[in-house]
C-alpha cells in the first residue's frame, strides 16, 4: 500500500499538519507521501495550456504530470483540508482542475462516451470544519460535499470511494473537544485504510 496525502493549508504548524503527522504515525508499513501543495508551491490556475489538455488529451504541462506521476504510484490518497466556504480551498480544487485532466483521469471518446481511468485508486476525504455536526445536518452541508466531491470527482473518475469524514468544531476552544474530534477522524481514515491492506 502506498498512501499520498495532500494537504493545501498555508501555515504549518496546523491542524491540518498535525492530522497528517497522526496519519503518517499510524500507517505502519505502508509508503506514505505527503504533497504539500502550498509549501511546494503548485500553481491552481488552470491556464490556457490546461484548456489544451482538457480539449485534446495531450500534452499536460511538466508541474501535472509530476502530480500524475505521484498519483500513478499511489494505492490511495487522503485529501486533507480546512472548509471554506463549504468546499475544499481554492489551491486544493485547483490541483484538482489540472491534475485530473482529460488523457489521463478520464478520456472522453469521439461519441462522447467517458472512459473512466483512476480505478487504481481509492481516494478519502478529511474535511476539516469549524462548526459542529449540527451546522452540517441542518443545512445539508455534508451532503452537498459528498455530492461534490464522492460523486463529481471520485466516481467521475472512476476511482474507488474511501471513507470520508469530517471533523467538526476544529476551532474550539477546549482542548479535548478538538482532540476527540481529531482522532475520530483519524481513526474513520485508519480504518477504512486498514480494509483495503
Amino acid at each position: 500500500m502506498t498512501i499520498l496525502i495532500v494537504t493545501a493549508h498555508p501555515h504549518t504548524p496546523s491542524l491540518t499538519s498535525g492530522i497528517v503527522e497522526a496519519l503518517r504515525e499510524a500507517s505502519g508499513s505502508a509508503e506514505v507521501e505527503h504533497a504539500d501543495l502550498a509549501r511546494e508551491g503548485f500553481d491552481p490556475r488552470f491556464t490556457l495550456a490546461d484548456r489544451h489538455t482538457y480539449l485534446t488529451g495531450r500534452d499536460a504541462p511538466a508541474d501535472v504530470v509530476r502530480e500524475q506521476e505521484r498519483l500513478d504510484r499511489a494505492t490511495d490518497v487522503v485529501l486533507v483540508f480546512p472548509v471554506f466556504w463549504w468546499s475544499m480551498p481554492a489551491l486544493l480544487k485547483g490541483w484538482i482542475d489540472r491534475v485530473f485532466s482529460n488523457g489521463w483521469a478520464f478520456a472522453i471518446g469521439a461519441e462522447g462516451g467517458i472512459e473512466r481511468r483512476l480505478g487504481h485508486l481509492t481516494i478519502h476525504i478529511l474535511a476539516v470544519a469549524g462548526d459542529d455536526a449540527g451546522v452540517y445536518d441542518r443545512h445539508e452541508y455534508a451532503s452537498a460535499m459528498r455530492t461534490q466531491l464522492q460523486h463529481g470527482i471520485v466516481d467521475y473518475c472512476g476511482a474507488r470511494r474511501g471513507a470520508m469524514t469530517f471533523l467538526h468544531d476544529s476551532e474550539s476552544e477546549d482542548a479535548a473537544t478538538r482532540s476527540a474530534a481529531v482522532a475520530a477522524s483519524v481513526d474513520a481514515i485508519l480504518g477504512a485504510l486498514s480494509e483495503r491492506r
